[in-house]
């Protein structure tokens, strides 16, 4: 199951790069690409749950990225990177169904089929932060 909830992430961040390379609608995008994918209905929510909610809630996570990665505007980020950050940190602070170590181990792995030399490094930096910020809060407020 884990390689085909890949698969979904591996959706999602397809639909969401071309959103964000064209302007293109998210549903109808979805929709297309759902099409030609032929996965099963489980999996085709879960997709459509991540690229919807990273739609949805896209400005608070840009701005969450540019929190973790000052040095890199947002805007300036490869589309790539910037996408596949956003499903995961969708994932990990809004969606709440996957373990965030699994959320970073996915991100990095889509980051090795569709990202630079870098790329991988670079997600598993910002998402590591996240982390990092996470555990601070927890051990202060405990």
């Amino acid at each position: 199951m884990r390689n085909s909830r890949r698969k979904a992430r591996v959706l999602a961040f397809q639909v969401l790069f071309e959103v964000d390379c064209t302007r293109h609608d998210v549903e109808s995008v979805l929709q297309h690409v759902l099409e030609d994918a032929k996965m099963e209905p489980l999996l085709e929510e879960f997709a459509q749950r991540l690229a919807r909610g990273v739609r949805a809630r896209q400005r608070e996570i840009d701005g969450i990225i540019q929190r973790l990665a000052p040095a890199w505007p947002v805007g300036q980020l490869a589309p790539v990177d910037r996408n596949i950050l956003r499903v995961a940190l969708f994932e990990i602070l809004f969606d709440n169904e996957t373990p965030p170590k699994a959320a970073i181990n996915e991100a990095v792995e889509i980051a090795k089929l569709f990202g630079g030399e870098a790329s991988p490094k670079f997600v598993n930096g910002v998402l590591g932060s996240l982390m990092a910020e996470r555990e601070k809060a927890t051990l202060v407020s405990a």
